[in-house]
């Protein structure tokens, strides 16, 4: 796992039932999951950042411009699901190169603990990164001392995409997380969440000349 400075974002809606008057409607239950599977099965892959990656907190911004991250494909069968999501353990991404809105504030983080990220195929093709409780800490100190703890009480999902391609793409837009902030003077200690935006390239280190693609 990584210490370095930082930046970093999914939730899943379930229908109920809803009364008015003496009239009771009960939603359709969700449709399944369709089938996933990653390949090759089993080869390693580095995902990039490719230009920048922010974390809004309130109003401060974190914006970092070097981030890594590897992982390994499940080797078969465990690289297919016929009812969903096909789960790789992650290192915790790496982050560097990283500045902050406020003048005189400099961020520094540090990401730890079991990470994950799982691909549904569909279209478009989901990626959730899971960040584990406590996982990802940005410390900021000049001007303004504060501490953003991501997932302070439990692991928390953030929402991407995945795009097949040479090479494929891992996409976060304005993803959600929950977060705490605590310090002094110019800290947002008011934000219980952030924004996170970021693009990765991933390329199969097992074998450079193939790609990690995403189907049914």
């Amino acid at each position: 796992m990584s210490r370095t400075p930082t930046a970093l974002v999914l939730g899943l809606a379930a229908a109920g039932a809803l009364s008015v008057a003496s009239v009771t409607a009960t939603a359709a239950p969700s449709p399944l999951a369709g089938s996933t599977t990653v390949t090759p099965a089993g080869h390693s892959f580095k995902a990039t950042l490719s230009g920048k990656a922010t974390l809004k907190a309130g109003s401060v911004t974190v914006t970092c411009t070097v981030s890594v991250s590897t992982g390994t494909v499940p080797a078969a069968p465990g690289n297919q699901n016929p009812s969903g999501p096909v789960s790789s353990p992650i290192s915790p991404p790496t982050y560097s190169s990283c500045t902050s809105s406020v003048w005189g504030v400099t961020p520094t983080v540090t990401t730890s603990g079991s990470w994950s990220v799982s691909m549904q195929d569909g279209s478009p093709i989901t990626a959730t990164m899971t960040v584990p409780a406590g996982g990802l800490v940005v410390q900021t100190s000049g001007l303004a001392t504060c501490t953003v703890t991501a997932a302070p009480s439990a692991p928390a999902n953030v929402a991407g995409t995945w795009a097949n391609g040479a090479p494929p793409s891992l996409t976060f837009t304005n993803a959600s997380v929950p977060v705490t902030v605590t310090g002094g003077f110019g800290c947002p200690t008011s934000a219980t969440s952030s924004v996170f935006n970021a693009v990765y390239k991933v390329t199969d280190t097992t074998d450079p000349a193939q790609q990690i693609t995403v189907g049914p």
